[in-house]
């Protein structure tokens, strides 16, 4: 239990120094495009495609192309072919351990759950009203209100600082102190902090699924892997799943109240297509079991344990 806590406390280190990064990147020229200065910074120095010397007559057609396939193309590719690989090997651990989206996902479940019972509005059922470790899980509507500020601020953060990506920081900023953002920067800020608002509360969900193009080509990826980690469940203990609803136990699948996804951990891999690998059904599952003196049902395996583990039918429809 004590490493299961332990690992939850570091994903939550690794996605708020990621979030910062997300934030102060553009502060520092660590990456974004300028629109005024018409070329993006990488690591503090401008990051030029060299077709303004093409436009010139400096250089020839081949060298533009050159350029586009050196500077551009090319580390594209490199940075998405070193996402795939990740994924492949271990799923989507981007969406569950960095993700700054994933994270807001993550706090507006749990603000909304004090608020309503559930981690969703569209959810059917409210979750039962024990924790994991048996202790009281109050709701009380009171706290929509919080849950609706938090969504709103989150949004209006996200909205300045994609707006930063854009445009110099320290306009954007300057003018956001002064209360004097540009006609179009005021545009942008409203509807962007608007859209993302009614996402967080309504959406998060069904665009972590369905709507986010990293997400699904990371999940993808991570099918076509029989041996990726995955979390696999101990089916010969199948019996000890009782627990969770034994006296002192929270009264309903641990495991599943916990996922921040919606899903079903014990099922089969295909199943879990939008896992993040966030663990928490394995620390749920681990806090149930502790408390009859056994290990988690749930854990983290690869490799031959992960192919065991897997679901008769593959993603391409073949029997294994």
């Amino acid at each position: 239990m004590q490493h299961d806590t332990s690992r939850q406390r570091r994903r939550f280190v690794w996605q708020a120094a990621f979030f910062l990064l997300f934030a102060l990147a553009p502060v520092f020229n660590v990456f974004r495009y300028d629109l005024e200065a018409g070329h993006a910074w990488l690591l503090g120095m401008p990051w030029r495609l060299g077709l303004d010397a093409f436009m010139a007559g400096r250089i020839s057609g081949l060298e533009a192309g050159g350029n586009l396939l050196l500077r551009l193309f090319l580390p594209l590719l490199l940075a998405a072919g070193g996402l795939m690989l990740i994924a492949w090997r271990w799923g989507r651990i981007y969406c569950g351990w960095l993700c700054p989206h994933f994270s807001a996902v993550e706090t507006i479940n749990q603000l909304m759950r004090r608020a309503s019972g559930k981690l969703s509005i569209w959810d059917r059922q409210a979750l039962p009203p024990r924790l994991a470790d048996g202790s009281p899980r109050p709701s009380h509507p009171v706290w929509w209100i919080p849950t609706v500020l938090f969504a709103i601020g989150f949004a209006a953060l996200w909205a300045v600082v994609l707006l930063t990506y854009l445009l110099p920081p320290a306009e954007v900023y300057g003018r956001l102190w002064a209360l004097d953002p540009t006609r179009n920067q005021g545009i942008f800020l409203l509807v962007a902090t608007s859209v993302l608002t009614l996402e967080f509360l309504f959406a998060r969900h069904l665009f972590c699924r369905f709507g986010c193009a990293v997400g699904l080509f990371q999940s993808l990826a991570w099918m076509s892997n029989r041996g990726a980690m995955v979390v696999g469940f101990d089916k010969p203990r199948a019996a000890d799943c009782a627990a969770c609803y034994d006296n002192g136990g929270p009264g309903y699948a641990a495991c599943e109240g916990v996922c921040p996804m919606r899903l079903r951990p014990r099922t089969a891999k295909h199943k879990m297509f939008a896992c993040t690998q966030c663990a928490q059904c394995v620390s749920a599952c681990g806090t149930v079991q502790e408390q009859r003196g056994k290990e988690s049902l749930l854990r983290w395996v690869d490799q031959d344990a992960a192919r065991r583990n897997e679901a008769q039918v593959s993603l391409t429809g073949n029997r294994d």
